[in-house]
């Protein structure tokens, strides 16, 4: 405690935990996640030793992130098959508890696809767990290698759009390394620009009602050294208005096949502001985060949450006074009064700028460059 004062002192910081690790201690295999939804005030690792405990974690927000999640399910289902539970209804499970987040389906399709393949060729369940398990580990290592490769298309892309550096950036919900197997996807772009000396300032938005930006996206820039800077998410038009954003940079936990985006709820609004305004709207991640199979933005699933985190403040356990390990709702609202909460919203291809993925950027957003970049993207990897 002393050296993390000190090093707090002199304004760096101590090594942050991996946002999801797969550990094997004597007791058996666990998944380990940095529980998110107690930072910044505490680094705490949640232990997951079964499916039911990890889908909980996706759903409590302990884990997020698209990318994140997709590792998440494909660990989850090396976890069920190294524990011997049943691998086909943990899958299910996995698939299903988050179903806007195309990443988490994918995660989990991967990692039961190479367990059934082993199993089939006679490897048993060991073999199949061990198949899983490596198949859940590639998965980690390509997205951290894919994280790097948004973060250099996303900064050649703000350079050309903005030649001269200083970037002013505005972003929306967290997309940092606590959601990724690297340094993240929006975020990456920031920080890379950060590292180069082209950031003048990451516009934070709070991010209602979970504050993921308040709590995450300040916790990654401050660790970072970013010159970063808070705001509610209603005050961001007269930040637009008094000109000081250059760009937008946001995630996405699915993009349809023409180009729709579905992002945390109130990217839309931020995608209006920036065409009324003549700002890059500029969305970053993962060809995996890509959906052909969904047609269009009105085909997407959006997760509708629980009205009590828009009517109530939850305290975090830290801080619950009184309520030792368990949150507290303070209430805002009237007793009985409904909410609508959807945890993310959809931004049409119109208002999108560019999609910056790892193997390039789409822009004009249209499906006809998406099927192009995807069918370029797989021509690359087969051979």
């Amino acid at each position: 405690m002393a050296d993390q004062q000190a090093q707090t002192a002199l304004g760096t910081h101590p090594p942050a935990l991996p946002a999801l690790r797969w550990d094997e201690p004597p007791e058996g295999p666990v998944v380990v996640l940095l529980d998110q939804t107690r930072l910044p005030a505490e680094e705490v690792e949640l232990v997951c030793t079964d499916v039911p405990a990890l889908v909980a974690a996706v759903q409590t927000l302990a884990v997020r992130g698209a990318p994140l999640l997709g590792i998440a399910g494909a660990y989850g289902v090396a976890l069920a098959a190294a524990r011997g539970y049943d691998v086909e209804e943990a899958a299910a499970l996995l698939a299903g508890a988050r179903p806007t987040a195309v990443n988490l389906g994918y995660g989990v399709r991967r990692a039961a696809a190479a367990y059934r393949a082993a199993v089939e060729k006679g490897e048993g369940q060991d073999g199949g767990a061990a198949a899983a398990l490596v198949e859940a580990r590639a998965l980690h290592r390509e997205d951290a290698a894919a994280s790097t490769a948004m973060a250099g298309h996303g900064l050649t892309l703000l350079d050309e759009l903005l030649p001269g550096g200083g970037h002013r950036v505005l972003t929306h919900c967290n997309t940092g390394a606590l959601v990724s197997g690297g340094e993240g996807t929006a975020f990456a772009v920031a920080l890379e620009a950060h590292r180069r000396g082209r950031l003048r300032r990451l516009w934070v938005d709070e991010t209602r009602p979970l504050l993921q930006g308040a709590r995450l996206t300040t916790y990654e820039a401050a660790r970072n050294g970013l010159a970063y800077t808070l705001l509610t998410d209603n005050a961001a038009g007269s930040l637009f208005a008094a000109g000081e954003v250059d760009a937008v940079l946001i995630g996405a936990d699915r993009i349809a096949a023409d180009g729709s985006v579905a992002n945390k709820v109130g990217s839309y609004p931020l995608a209006v502001l920036a065409r009324y305004h003549h700002v890059p709207f500029i969305v970053v991640a993962p060809l995996t985060t890509i959906d052909p199979g969904t047609p269009d933005g009105a085909a997407i699933e959006v997760e509708q949450r629980p009205g009590q985190e828009v009517t109530e403040l939850t305290a975090p356990p830290q801080i619950a006074a009184g309520a030792p390990g368990a949150a507290v709702g303070l209430p805002v609202a009237p007793l009985g009064t409904q909410a609508y909460n959807p945890a993310f919203d959809v931004t049409p291809p119109e208002l999108v700028t560019a999609i910056v993925t790892e193997a390039g950027v789409v822009s004009p957003v249209t499906g006809s460059a998406i099927a192009e970049l995807c069918a370029r993207s797989r021509q690359v990897t087969m051979s």
